[in-house]
């Protein structure tokens, strides 16, 4: 997750905990085999979710993929103190997703929406495959909703004034490549069974304000943790003003959710 203040709100993003919940249990069902490295070594090695949140998906994590110690790293110290300790082999670290304070390899390194928090993912995977052991598995998601009126409108708001100003020119980018591009990505720096998908969530919020709440708790903390308070209010309520002009005023909200999966194998 992005660094600077700590603005993860637990409660705020845990609104629509189902709703996050379904893409996790999609990616730990690309993990295939229990046995994690695939050669009868169950129960042995290690598993690390980066940006792990509030941990409950490491803790499925932990169930799922055979590893005898899985660790949960996340950057905000208020989704860790909602991190599950009642697990054998399950520790939660906090610290920088880009740079894992690691001692050795993992046997799964796993991520579920933390990676696009961080820019330039070839190079980025380039850096994550040598936390990999030979014949561990990578799995990977990250949101793909950047052509969402709910982002583009984010942008458009930081690029009017004062906003622009305040901000500094800045806006949210996504960093996420079309799901070819990873293929070709994860090829180039040796992985195997490679395993790409997009997936669009069918979300029925229970009206368009709701859209609203749930960006708020995600990609608005970027313009939160830049901007004073009092204009990020004033970003905030714009924002709201601005999105729910161009969404269908209809109840129960279609909010659709495209997100890329990707998962690997290193050879061995």
């Amino acid at each position: 997750m992005s660094g600077g203040r700590d603005l993860w709100r637990p409660a705020l993003y845990g609104r629509f905990a189902d709703e996050r919940s379904r893409p996790l249990r999609d990616l730990l069902g690309m993990l295939g085999s229990l046995d994690a490295r695939g050669d009868g070594s169950a129960r042995r090695g290690v598993a690390l979710d980066l940006g792990c949140g509030t941990g409950e998906g490491t803790s499925w994590l932990a169930e799922r993929s055979g590893c005898a110690t899985t660790i949960g790293l996340d950057t905000s110290a208020a989704m860790l103190e909602r991190a599950p300790r009642d697990l054998p082999g399950l520790h939660f670290v906090r610290g920088d997703i880009a740079a894992p304070p690691l001692r050795g390899p993992v046997d799964v390194l796993f991520s579920n929406a933390a990676l696009h928090w961080l820019p330039d993912h070839p190079a980025l995977l380039a850096r994550l495959t040598g936390l990999v052991a030979p014949g561990g598995r990578l799995a990977v998601q990250v949101p793909g909703n950047h052509r969402h009126p709910s982002q583009r409108v984010a942008v458009e708001v930081a690029r009017e004034e004062p906003f622009a100003s305040l901000l500094g020119g800045f806006v949210r980018e996504s960093p996420v490549l079309e799901p070819e591009r990873y293929v070709e990505i994860l090829h180039g720096l040796g992985f195997t069974d490679l395993d790409v998908r997009v997936v669009v969530y069918p979300h029925l919020l229970p009206e368009p304000a709701d859209v609203v709440g749930w960006v708020r708790g995600t990609t608005l903390t970027d313009y939160e943790r830049r901007l004073p308070e009092q204009a990020y209010a004033r970003f905030l309520e714009r924002y709201r003003e601005a999105l729910l002009a161009v969404l269908p005023d209809e109840r129960p909200c279609l909010f659709t959710f495209r997100r890329v999966f990707f998962a690997a194998r290193r050879p061995g």
